[in-house]
């Protein structure tokens, strides 16, 4: 069974997916979180974690450089026996010193086609240029932002989306269904 942890900044919702998908799911024997961690202590998503019996950790990244708060982090992880990094909605960007510590180990969801638009706002950025679909990217991640290799990528229809609640409501859905399945992908072609 492989192990991940899972770090998120807020609500947790894709954390939520994947958590249900391991417990009675598509996940079901093939992947174990074994810590969900937070940058930020109130994160709604670290109680939900904890609901699913989940152990759970955070620590605050206020008034921190990156690569001082990536050591921290790394210093806690060194506690676990993991195979994965699965990030679900962390909105840190990563240091150089943590992609490296784990590099081909940490993966990623994006509400763009990363070769058009990397970094936040992604799903305003689709709704601003009237786009009619975009694309979710699962990808790996590498020292820049969003640029790392493309695991799998999926398109949402946004036809008839007249605001960005609607178009985030849409990706969401997508994104919900879709990385788990990615990961279920990645984790038994690593058996």
């Amino acid at each position: 069974m492989t192990k991940i942890v899972i770090f998120i900044s807020g609500r947790g919702s894709n954390m939520e997916a994947i958590l249900k998908e391991c417990k009675n799911g598509i996940l079901k024997g093939i992947a174990e979180s074994v810590l969900v961690f937070s940058d930020k202590k109130e994160a709604k998503g670290l109680q939900t974690a904890e609901n699913y019996g989940i152990e759970t950790a955070s620590i605050s990244s206020k008034g921190k450089k990156r690569q001082e708060f990536d050591k921290e982090v790394i210093t806690l992880l060194s506690n676990y026996k993991f195979d994965y990094i699965i990030l679900a909605g962390y909105m840190r960007i990563l240091s150089d010193i943590f992609v490296k510590k784990y590099s081909g180990k940490i993966i990623n969801i994006h509400p763009a086609d990363t070769n058009l638009h990397q970094g936040l706002h992604a799903y305003e950025w689709a709704f601003k240029n009237k786009m009619q679909e975009t694309k979710i990217t699962v990808h790996y991640v590498n020292e820049g932002v969003d640029t790392g290799k493309i695991i799998a990528q999926k398109t949402v229809n946004l036809q008839g989306c007249n605001t960005l609640e609607e178009v985030e409501k849409r990706g969401l859905n997508v994104e919900h269904k879709f990385y788990p399945e990615t990961l279920k992908d990645v984790l038994e072609a690593r058996s």
